[in-house]
């Protein structure tokens, strides 16, 4: 069962918002000639209501980007560009508009706006009707100066070293904060391109504009004016942006009705060509079609999601559940936002995570880049529903706790000609480098030339329109590493040589526009998380901007986890300690990191996940705890907790975890996938367009007669016990112990001491490990635990008192006993008698499921 869009499928699925029909009749004195209109399901399983809420940008066919001082509009061809200051005068928004709200300038009160939603697009309050809408303020939003740059020379001497190429790096950042200034009235004008760019509406009709300097001409299309090229032509400015105005019909609805088709039909260097406007807010594919349509998106405000609950703060510690909302039913199918937000947000939510990190949001053509391709920057993804389905997630989202981050794609766009940004305007210098500069080889993408003045608006821009639009809580950065240097990091062994940063070979443009976006969203929403997918190690990474730095909060430990593939390719007899624990703690002073033991790579199709790697093809006969168990499996599901508690307990200040990895989810990731023929000629085999393996099988983790169920639930005590300590986090850490003879690891952090026996063979009695303070320790994790998949070869009702003199290089020390392959967390009994972790679940711990 379905419903359409103009021959568009959508899936029928519980919806966030009330729905209703909008049928007109042709009527030859609108400009339109059919009215195609999103039909959605008219059953919701969301109680919330639908409230509506006025829209702030009411400035008839203007620009709303003003400065306010001058009234000036801003149009393109900043200095970046060769062109000359920008002057042009157009006509202002009227201010005596009971519509329109000032948008000029913000700043963020913390204390004021701890329960309220701030949006720069809509300062006004709510309808008089929507009483229990989230209401918002009339504030100003301010993005501060660019600081002197220096301090990263006192956090790091070694800089000083490479300092002609740090401070032109951050003079030519300085520079263009300046001319954004100059030119555009500031950065948070700048990022404000939406609405100027692409379709903004007005009381007397709907702009559309573009920037297309290769054009020699463009036309609008759509179903509003049945495709007609002639019908709708747009004039050039000099430079190179395409602009119409739509004026209402005589009965005063839009000339382009909600739900709509368009389309931009441009004659260019490479011939005549229709594609999707560049900042369309939406995009379907029609059935059996392969073209995207992009989709005029603009419901009444009846039917429009108003968010209901304030952003979380900012968490101390950030325990990531990443997802991809596409595969995360139980069903081999596509799943929904609306299925995500009610079955899967409550699971993420017990299991402890307190973000979620959504990947493939942008919308991609190609489903099997897991969104890595994107076509269309400012659309959610139409695969799993409507712009308003994504909001209504992320505000349940919100009500549970949780941030949002968005897994935002900048580093690269799609190659595809028909659906992106590729030879938009014919050219294929329009957003990205020329030639082999501009052409990633191994992921066969675009590159963004982020030296240019529009290719920050528009990337600037995308990002505010996240926050702002959606409400995220911040990004992940993909492939930053490909971003900040010419090599992409390709065939580069990084050893940690500051003159591997520090060179020709850095793309110094693309570190500023890193910069540059860092100061927008650490400037506009103070509590927004930034973290970047770097594998370099670039020192100031997460420094902030003002000091010098690149200005990110986190850097992703990516050599962590292919420190484990590494390590699982081995037997562990042969695993080094001291190995382990370098990997885990190599990183940057005072630059946090998110640590994880493996993400969604090695789970796709050609790797192997850290539970396939240990149990391999055990994992399909036995699993089941009404069989016998067999040696494979002991040591994998044995390690599998291990590997995961040490890389929390010592890899960064946050950690991450891809869905189902948690519960040692089986097989692989395989997305739907017809046969291929590469380039060369080559035939890459199919799947039959299969779903089976692009799923993720929840009912395995929720069956307490499957050792998944163990899995799962050790997962959720590892995330507990952060949660009651806070050792993340904790500034004390000191490891004591890293003996290969024994294969042990012991490491104190917070008032807990980790103890970790990687011997496959050897457990030790009396054995003695050094602490920092003296006292009464007690166990509060123990990976042997039965319900964890263990062999209880542990008393919990044990008691651990220290001795005073010097072990391992400790004051004190303890005895106790360390059974093989285990892990076992020692908590300090100070004032009061601290709950082991196993009644923390029994008692506060709700089942995953139901």
């Amino acid at each position: 069962m379905v419903s359409t869009l103009s021959g568009i499928r959508f899936p029928l699925v519980p919806s966030a918002f009330k729905t209703s029909s909008l049928h007109s009749n042709f009527n030859a004195g609108d400009r339109r000639s059919t009215t195609l209109c999103l039909l959605l399901d008219n059953t919701s399983s969301s109680s919330r209501k639908r409230l509506a809420g006025k829209s702030s940008y009411d400035s008839g066919s203007a620009s709303s980007l003003t400065v306010a001082a001058s009234k000036k509009i801003l149009v393109p061809g900043g200095p970046s560009d060769g062109s000359p200051p920008l002057t042009e005068e157009l006509e202002a928004p009227s201010t005596d508009s009971k519509d329109h709200q000032d948008v000029d300038g913000v700043t963020m009160d913390d204390e004021k706006i701890e329960d309220e939603a701030i949006s720069s697009l809509d300062m006004g309050s709510v309808h008089d009707e929507a009483p229990n809408a989230l209401k918002v303020t009339t504030a100003t939003r301010t993005i501060p100066p660019p600081g002197t740059g220096k301090k990263i020379y006192e956090i790091d001497p070694l800089l000083k070293g490479f300092r002609d190429h740090l401070d032109y790096r951050y003079g030519q950042y300085k520079r263009v904060r300046e001319e954004i200034d100059k030119c555009e009235g500031g950065l948070e004008a700048f990022s404000r391109g939406y609405e100027k760019f692409g379709f903004t509406r007005s009381a007397t009709g709907i702009t559309y504009r573009e920037w297309a300097p290769g054009a020699k001409s463009a036309s609008l299309i759509g179903d509003f004016n049945n495709w007609n090229m002639n019908a709708d032509v747009m004039t050039r400015n000099e430079f190179g942006v395409w602009e119409i105005f739509l004026p209402n019909n005589v009965d005063g609805s839009p000339a382009i009705p909600h739900g709509s088709r368009v389309k931009i039909r441009m004659d260019t260097p490479s011939g005549v060509k229709d594609s999707i406007p560049a900042w369309i807010k939406f995009s379907v594919q029609a059935p059996n079609e392969i073209p995207y349509n992009g989709i005029y998106y603009d419901p009444p405000e009846e039917e429009k999601y108003v968010f209901q609950h304030p952003q979380p703060k900012r968490p101390q510690s950030l325990r990531i559940y990443e997802a991809h909302v596409g595969m995360s039913s139980t069903e081999p199918k596509i799943n929904s936002y609306a299925e995500f937000r009610d079955d899967v947000l409550p699971r993420i939510k017990k299991l402890g995570y307190n973000a979620v990190q959504l990947m493939a949001i942008q919308e991609h053509s190609y489903y099997a880049s897991f969104g890595y391709h994107v076509t269309n920057f400012f659309a959610p993804s139409s695969r799993c529903g409507t712009p308003d389905d994504l909001k209504s997630l992320i505000d349940r989202a919100h009500e549970l706790g949780l941030l949002v981050l968005m897994d935002i794609v900048h580093s690269h766009a799609s190659n595809n000609t028909l659906d992106g940004l590729n030879m938009f305007d014919g050219t294929d210098s329009h957003y990205f480098h020329s030639g082999s500069q501009g052409y990633h080889w191994m992921w066969d993408s675009r590159l963004f030339n982020y030296g240019s003045w529009e290719v920050m608006r528009y990337l600037l821009s995308n990002a505010r329109w996240w926050l702002e639009e959606y409400k995220f809580d911040g990004f992940r950065f993909d492939g930053v590493t490909s971003m900040m240097y010419t090599h992409h990091g390709l065939q580069v062994a990084f050893t940690g040589n500051y003159s591997e940063y520090f060179g020709l070979t850095t793309d110094v443009d693309a570190v500023t526009y890193l910069m540059l976006v860092n100061d927008l969203i650490h400037g506009l929403y103070p509590e927004a998380v930034s973290i970047g997918e770097d594998v370099s190690g670039m020192p100031a990474f997460c420094i902030p901007v003002a000091d010098g730095g690149v200005g990110f909060d986190y850097r992703l430990h990516m050599a962590i986890a292919d420190k484990w593939i590494e390590l699982l390719q081995k037997m562990d007899e042969s695993w080094q300690m001291g190995d382990i624990v370098h990997t885990l703690t190599n990183r940057r002073w005072g630059e946090k990191c998110v640590a994880y033991a493996e993400s969604h790579d090695q789970a796709l199709v050609g790797d192997k996940t850290i539970a396939f790697w240990l149990m391999d093809k055990d994992m399909y006969d036995f699993m089941a705890l009404d069989r016998p168990s067999t040696p494979t499996i002991d040591r994998g599901i044995a390690l599998h907790k291990m590997i995961r508690l040490i890389t929390m307990g010592l890899g960064g200040e946050g950690y991450l975890n891809f869905m189902g990895n948690e519960f040692g989810h089986p097989e692989w990731i395989d997305f739907p996938r017809g046969v291929q023929r590469l380039p060369n000629g080559k035939i890459v085999p199919g799947n039959n367009n299969s779903f089976d393996k692009c799923r993720r099988r929840f009912d395995l983790a929720d069956a307490e007669y499957l050792r998944y169920h163990g899995l799962q639930e050790f997962d959720r005590a590892m995330h507990h016990l952060e949660e009651n300590y806070s050792f993340m986090t904790s500034e004390h850490q000191y490891i004591s112990r890293k003996d290969e003879g024994d294969r042990v690891i012991v490491f104190e952090r917070e008032n807990l001491v980790f103890v970790f026996n990687f011997h496959w063979s050897n457990s030790y009695s009396d054995y003695r490990v050094g602490c920092l303070k003296p006292g009464k320790y007690k166990i509060v994790l123990d990976s042997d635990e039965s319900i964890f998949g263990g062999f209880n070869r542990i008393a919990h009702t044990a008691e651990y008192f220290t001795v005073d003199g010097w072990y391992d290089e400790r004051p004190n020390s303890f005895q106790l006993y360390a059974p093989c392959r285990t892990a076992v967390v020692y908590a300090l009994v100070e004032s009061k008698e601290t709950k082991p972790i196993n009644e923390v679940k029994s008692k506060e711990m709700k089942p995953i499921s139901g």
